[in-house]
């Protein structure tokens, strides 16, 4: 998978997409010393000036997307386009300083052998430099700027991944300790992923599961886990509780690494969010920047699709938000939809209405487990 990933990143050279590359701490280390010695030559030169720092655009005009020419799986890559962020202009000049602050934070953090979360950063970040990091969205923004601006990847600048995933079902997992986990016998709640994208990378993962589902929402998950439907559908669950986390994308990526004859569906709300929800774990995320590539799957889509509206008591649907219509937008605007998935997603805003998993709950419930079985039939994956 890894080789045919370098093939695909070859193959497009001539496009000029761009990546993060994962590399080890005294390379990092090296990277931002020849940042800080070329910004000091700059201003020390006999016309000193301060140059501005040239970054990747991370937002969709953007964006491209391989097509699988190479690979099953089509992934969101960002091209040569660069945005700056400039201490001349007064509208950059914080953001300007806090790349500096947080590639110095970088550098500690590497150098005494530490990791550290997005969110333990934030602290540290507003109790050394208050008047420059006053929001958790500015520390992510300047990581991903790093993240731009030294061709690495988070991890491999000493930030770990919070992680809200959980995983259950038919899958051991066994650490370099030799500790095994049986994610079978973990209950209802699953066993919580680790944000440690080392550890998660170095797990030994056996299954005799035959599907890997994914699981939009908590509530779902916990029902599934509960009823065991894992032995009824020999299946591995996985959820991030929504929006899917990076650890959790790590996780399932290095699943459909490990098994890559198990189809990946996907269970979501049949509304915007749910199809971009879909969308992040299947693509990759313009969000993420030059590390979209390395967390997407080829996820398919199980449901609820709009075929399966008329499930759904006329009561229990629910009128689109704002919101849905501003995420209906901004997928519509992208290039990664594919034909069906604009068709459903237009259904969506045609009918102003949206579906929730839950609703099905009105033919009692253990009726999910049976939807995912006849849908599954349905879509010859057996």
């Amino acid at each position: 998978m890894e080789d045919l990933r370098n093939a695909s990143l070859s193959f497009f050279s001539d496009q000029q997409l761009c990546y993060a590359d994962i590399l080890p701490p005294f390379e990092v280390l090296a990277r931002i010393e020849v940042a800080v010695l070329n910004f000091i030559r700059i201003l020390t030169s006999p016309a000193p000036a301060v140059s501005d720092l040239p970054l990747i655009a991370r937002n969709w005009s953007n964006g491209r997307v391989s097509q699988g020419m190479l690979t099953r799986v089509p992934w969101i890559y960002l091209s040569g386009s660069l945005c700056t962020r400039s201490l001349m202009r007064a509208n950059a000049a914080k953001a300007f300083i806090r790349v500096w602050k947080v590639m110095e934070m970088c550098y500690k953090i590497l150098a005494q052998e530490k990791r550290v979360t997005q969110r333990e950063l934030f602290y540290k970040l507003i109790c050394d430099s208050p008047d420059y990091f006053l929001s958790q969205l500015e520390v992510n923004r300047t990581i991903q700027d790093v993240v731009t601006l030294l061709r690495c990847s988070r991890y491999s600048l000493g930030i770990m991944a919070s992680s809200r995933g959980l995983i259950a079902g038919r899958l051991l997992l066994e650490d370099p300790d030799e500790e095994v986990v049986d994610c079978s016998v973990c209950g209802s709640s699953g066993y919580a992923i680790s944000g440690d994208l080392n550890l998660l990378d170095k797990l030994i993962l056996k299954t005799d599961a035959r599907y890997i589902i994914v699981v939009e929402k908590h509530a779902i998950f916990q029902r599934l886990s509960e009823d065991c439907i894992f032995n009824q559908i020999p299946s591995i669950l996985i959820t991030a509780k929504g929006y899917p986390d990076i650890a959790t994308r790590f996780l399932l990526h290095r699943m459909s690494r490990a098994f890559p004859e198990l189809p990946i569906l996907a269970l979501v709300d049949w509304n915007p969010a749910g199809l971009a929800i879909l969308c992040t774990f299947k693509f990759g995320s313009i969000g993420m920047g030059l590390e979209a590539y390395r967390y997407a799957c080829n996820v398919k889509w199980l449901g609820l699709r709009g075929d399966d509206v008329q499930l759904i008591p006329a009561e229990s649907l629910v009128p689109l938000k704002p919101k849905d219509l501003q995420i209906a937008k901004s997928l519509m605007s992208s290039n990664i939809l594919q034909e069906n998935y604009r068709e459903e997603l237009a259904s969506m805003v045609q009918t102003g209405q949206r579906a929730d998993i839950e609703a099905l709950y009105f033919h009692g419930y253990d009726f999910i487990g049976k939807f995912i079985a006849k849908k599954i039939v349905q879509a010859n994956y057996i």
